[in-house]
């Protein structure tokens, strides 16, 4: 039982697990803010402009029917719901997936950016030429610095 528990703990623990649970909840709480940017302020807007407000749109698909009462109130038949289909909602739950898709997309692409540019002075700086070697003296300057220390000598 402790080896299993080691195992969790070192699968737990590595950073992969990590980053991908902060991803998660910080996906959630994204998500619940595009939900509301939808909702609550792109939706209106296309109500106002379109007419149509997306929430109320919906296809009945089997009518309801109302309660039925005898003469002194007592309910005879239940009421029954309609049975709809409400495409209103889907069409929301698009543009929201839409908007969050999109953002998705421009972080990535961002994170790819900054990690090619990362990259490249990476290897700006592994590529930097090395300083030359001093070039070799041709033998007239051997020969000259010979002379030189001869003289030196000869002082």
């Amino acid at each position: 039982m402790a080896k299993i528990i080691d195992e969790f703990k070192a699968f737990a623990l590595k950073g992969n697990v990590v980053d991908m649970a902060v991803g998660v909840i910080i996906g959630g709480a994204f998500g619940k803010i595009v939900s509301s940017v939808v909702a609550d302020l792109i939706m209106p807007l296309i109500a106002v402009i379109g007419g149509v407000n997306t929430s109320d749109l919906k296809l009945t698909l089997k009518p309801g029917v109302d309660a039925v009462l005898d003469e002194s109130g007592a309910v005879v038949t239940e009421a029954v719901a309609a049975v709809t289909w409400n495409y209103g909602a889907f069409v929301q739950n698009v543009i929201d997936f839409l908007i969050i898709a999109v953002c998705l997309f421009c972080i990535i692409k961002f994170i790819a950016k900054l990690s090619t540019l990362k990259k490249k002075k990476e290897e700006a700086v592994e590529e930097a030429p090395a300083p030359a070697p001093e070039p070799e003296p041709t033998k007239e300057e051997i020969l000259l610095a010979e002379i030189r220390d001869l003289l030196k000598a000869q002082k």
